[in-house]
């Protein structure tokens, strides 16, 4: 091999990598001039909005001061971002700006509710709130956390951040958070992959995701069981007909969709069956058609109310026919590597077939990591446990009672938070964190579990 093809072959196995590592889990390569990520959590203002990440150096010794977004420091001063402000100062603790920032915080928490059964796990919800009232402009616009490669809004999060102001009775925000889904829905019913936090869609090649088709109706339903005038279905219908209706005109004659990539964002080529779509597309499509049929039941159209019923009746038939034989593996295959979205089967998302529950008990043993936390599915190649998956597993939990199990998986969550409170994106084997925080989507799986646990959660009937 000549010199000048050596380095051919050594640029293009460089841009394959690159490419690679581009392409995997909702994350890109930092940029060149972006802030370090390893944040520890966020201070800022709810209205006018503005958020900044603390640094690890800033979070040494400091704490925010209770319920609220106001980090105080080691030697009695506060940082903050004062009310009307761009940037954050550094002020003396007396400083009035400082009491009209906590008093601002509290009183958005206490128009709602913190669950919890103790003091810590309602200081963690109460942390999350905060930290889901960060991540959400006043547009609507719910990114995934604060850092480049996560500064966008996935349709799937939105839906899950919308549920948890709902389910804490934050209900003019999960309205606000619907409405920028409904401007960003294209006219065919389907969401792009992610959006910039102004709603336009990002065009970097990532393929539509059907799972938000189900899940956008699904925190659509659920801001309606919880909150029927925030949900305002004379504004939302008519995101609500364009999803379901492309849901159920997507179906194929198996019951099943198509092909797409799920939360794992991987190119269907990918799985280990290609020309199947995953559970990962197939449960939240399923929740949805339900959750739209229970809207236009609710809404006094029968015919749209039949006609995503048998929609859902033929997804559930092929659910059941494609992948219950095998144990719901993440592929219908037998012998399928099996992944946390089995959970999506489970309440709160819909009623449990036979042999769901089982199924999903079965699978999360084999996704725990033995120092606690789960991994995403089997063939994800992860060391480090995975906070959002672990958060599925416990709101499962939650969900149907399982009071052992949301202790175990909602324990180690609160006490792998960061510094600071927040919930990271990951956790690696010492025990550090080790991905983005705060994570929306985390942040929102925790205070849904916590929501079980004090009230049941609304299900879409079946």
């Amino acid at each position: 091999m000549t010199r000048m093809t050596a380095r051919r072959v050594r640029r293009v196995a460089l841009l394959l990598i690159v490419a690679a590592l581009s392409a995997t889990c909702a994350a890109t390569l930092p940029r060149a001039g972006d802030p370090p990520w390893r944040s520890p959590g966020l201070i800022g203002t709810g209205w006018p909005f503005a958020r900044v990440a603390v640094t690890p150096d800033e979070a040494a010794g400091a704490a925010y001061i209770p319920g609220s977004a106001v980090l105080l420091l080691p030697d009695g001063r506060a940082r903050l971002i004062p009310f009307g402000g761009r940037a954050p100062e550094t002020l003396r603790r007396d400083d009035p700006r400082v009491a009209d920032a906590v008093r601002s915080d509290q009183a958005w928490l206490a128009s709602g509710a913190v669950p919890g059964r103790t003091a810590e796990e309602r200081e963690a919800a109460g942390r999350a709130l905060l930290d889901l009232r960060m991540l959400t402009l006043p547009n609507g616009a719910s990114t995934a956390s604060w850092y480049g490669a996560w500064n966008y809004v996935w349709p799937r999060d939105g839906a899950f951040t919308a549920a948890a102001f709902a389910a804490t009775g934050h209900g003019g925000d999960a309205q606000r958070v619907l409405y920028f889904l409904a401007r960003a829905q294209a006219p065919t019913g389907l969401w792009a992959a992610r959006y910039l936090p102004d709603g336009t869609a990002v065009a970097d090649g990532r393929e539509v995701q059907l799972d938000s088709l189900g899940w956008v109706l699904w925190a659509t339903w659920f801001l309606y069981e919880k909150d029927p005038a925030a949900a305002n279905l004379d504004t939302l219908w008519p995101m609500v007909r364009r999803a379901a209706n492309r849901s159920a005109s997507a179906l194929r004659a198996d019951g099943l969709p198509p092909p797409s990539p799920d939360y794992w964002e991987r190119s269907p080529s990918r799985e280990q069956a290609p020309h199947a779509a995953t559970l990962g597309v197939c449960a939240p499509m399923l929740a949805g058609l339900r959750a739209a049929a229970a809207l236009a039941g609710a809404r006094g159209d029968a015919d749209a109310a039949q006609r995503w019923d048998r929609a859902a009746d033929r997804l559930a038939a092929g659910i059941e026919r494609r992948f219950a034989p095998y144990g719901y593996p993440r592929s219908p295959i037998r012998g399928g590597a099996v992944d946390a979205s089995v959970a999506f089967l489970a309440p709160p998302f819909g009623t449990p077939a036979p042999g769901v529950l089982s199924a999903v008990a079965r699978i999360r043993d084999r996704l725990r990591l033995p120092y606690g936390g789960a991994v995403p599915g089997e063939v994800f190649g992860a060391s480090a446990a995975w906070t959002p998956e672990t958060g599925l597993f416990a709101l499962e939990a939650a969900a149907t009672g399982d009071t052992k199990g949301v202790r175990d998986w909602l324990g180690w969550l609160i006490t792998h938070r960061t510094s600071l409170g927040s919930f990271p994106e990951k956790v690696d084997d010492h025990g550090n964190q080790a991905g983005v925080a705060p994570l929306g989507w985390t942040s929102s799986l925790v205070v849904l579990a916590l929501a079980a646990e004090a009230s049941p959660l609304p299900v879409p009937p079946s």
